[in-house]
């Protein structure tokens, strides 16, 4: 009975907390993608856990994942606005460290947000950036164009034309390297 007294003295904040607007962002695995019901529920009962009020929950949207996030290809994003005593943010946190449902969570101060814009908040659509040609990585593709790669040749403008004199008369005059005598057949004699 004491250790229950005792844990929740540790999570009830302390009196006199400035309360604040939040914005919580929480992030739930695919398994919860047909019960957002579910997860929209848990991340209530996290943040009312923590004597926040909850003013809007909804499910944001489900994408997939950049990476891989413990084992979720996709997740289920479930937005929250919530006032709260600032105190509060670090134990919503720790619940969701604890979590086995909730994937990762961000917390941010949403002050400036009034209850109208919180319900408006959608999903914005990915922005794929085009990226310019001389981004491109496409002269390992066979395409050949580049200046060089595995496609082969190809000019080095940069360099200019002529570049002073011809150079195979150059090698011959070097004495041969230790690869270069490798290279050349024995004689036989």
């Amino acid at each position: 009975m004491a250790k229950k007294a005792s844990a929740k003295a540790a999570a009830a904040p302390t009196a006199g907390a400035k309360t604040r607007q939040y914005e919580a962002m929480f992030l739930f695995g695919a398994a919860f993608a047909p019960e957002v019901d579910k997860a929209v529920g848990i991340a209530r009962g996290i943040i009312e856990r923590h004597a926040g009020e909850v003013l809007v929950a909804k499910k944001w949207d489900e994408r997939k994942l950049l990476y891989e996030i413990t084992g979720n290809k996709r997740g289920l994003y479930v937005i929250t606005y919530f006032n709260a005593p600032s105190n509060a943010i670090a134990g919503i946190e720790r619940d969701v460290n604890l979590s086995e449902e909730v994937v990762r969570v961000l917390v941010t101060d949403a002050d400036h947000l009034n209850k109208e814009e919180m319900e408006k908040v959608e999903p914005q659509p990915i922005v794929r950036e085009e990226r310019p040609s001389w981004e491109r990585n496409d002269r390992f593709e066979g395409g050949g164009g580049g200046r060089g790669g595995y496609g082969g040749g190809g000019d080095r403008g940069d360099r200019g034309g002529d570049r002073g004199g011809d150079r195979s008369d150059s090698r011959d005059s070097r004495p041969p390297r230790r690869d270069d005598r490798a290279a050349e057949p024995a004689a036989k004699d």
